[in-house]
């Protein structure tokens, strides 16, 4: 119910008068590939288990992905990469979703934005990005089973770093810096960073499936995550590969 009362607000909310009027606006306008389809031109809530050990944290809608489906990293490359990543490693039951009623499933994992609403740029402001922070304080208090926070840029990394600091959380100083597959324990949670998968990081190969895989099986098991395991070869090459450079 708590869950359900977050969702409402955050699709209802109005709090940014740029961000509205530009999600709306790509609502409208469209692009030629997406012309005959309906644009849920809100603010996206965050998606998954309600019982999550795992949260994943982004950046923000993407104006013709989430803006246009209604769900996180759903209808666009970053949200593929991502969905056949988690499937990998077991915490979806499907390896692609490219609409929000297809009846994708994750396991022990809710995926969520720092920022609701779709930025111009993909660049939202301080103000906005301080409007939007309540939303993730708010959905990590009532995710009370989130053992591991895996944040997914240096953005999102902040962001939850800001976000368990305001929540009283013991917040190492100097704050850690970001990088792909750092840790650091915070409380009783763990938070890891992995580079974004946007269409940036994934063509130049700056971010692989190997690697992104490798994060979220170390996510899993640090959550403590039981049960079934989709086998995980992508994981095996990567590893395989840096054992070998590191001899």
């Amino acid at each position: 119910m708590a869950l359900d009362a977050l969702h409402g607000e955050i699709v209802g909310c109005r709090r940014c008068p740029r961000l509205v009027a530009w999600r709306e606006q790509v609502a409208r306008e469209k692009v030629a590939r997406f012309r005959d389809e309906p644009y849920w031109g809100r603010p996206a809530p965050g998606f998954g288990d309600p019982d999550a050990r795992i949260l994943l944290v982004g950046l923000a809608p993407a104006a013709h992905g989430a803006n246009r489906t209604g769900r996180v990293f759903t209808g666009d490359a970053s949200g593929d990469f991502l969905w056949s990543a988690l499937h990998a490693v077991g915490l979806a039951d499907r390896s692609s979703s490219r609409r929000a009623d297809d009846g994708l499933t994750l396991h022990g994992v809710r995926v969520a934005a720092a920022v609701r609403c779709a930025p111009p740029a993909n660049k939202p402001t301080i103000d906005e990005r301080n409007a939007c922070a309540p939303f993730l304080a708010r959905e990590l208090t009532i995710l009370d089973t989130v053992r591991v926070i895996v944040a997914l840029g240096e953005f999102a990394w902040n962001a939850v770093l800001r976000t368990l600091a305001g929540t009283g959380e013991a917040v190492p100083r100097p704050r850690p810096r970001f990088g792909h597959g750092t840790e650091v324990a915070i409380g009783d949670r763990i938070l890891i960073g992995s580079y974004h998968p946007s269409q940036q990081n994934t063509f130049t190969g700056k971010l692989t499936a190997p690697m992104f895989a490798v994060v979220l099986a170390r996510a899993r098991s640090l959550a403590g995550l039981t049960g079934e395991v989709i086998a995980c070869p992508l994981c095996q090459t990567y590893l395989q590969g840096r054992s070998r450079r590191l001899r």
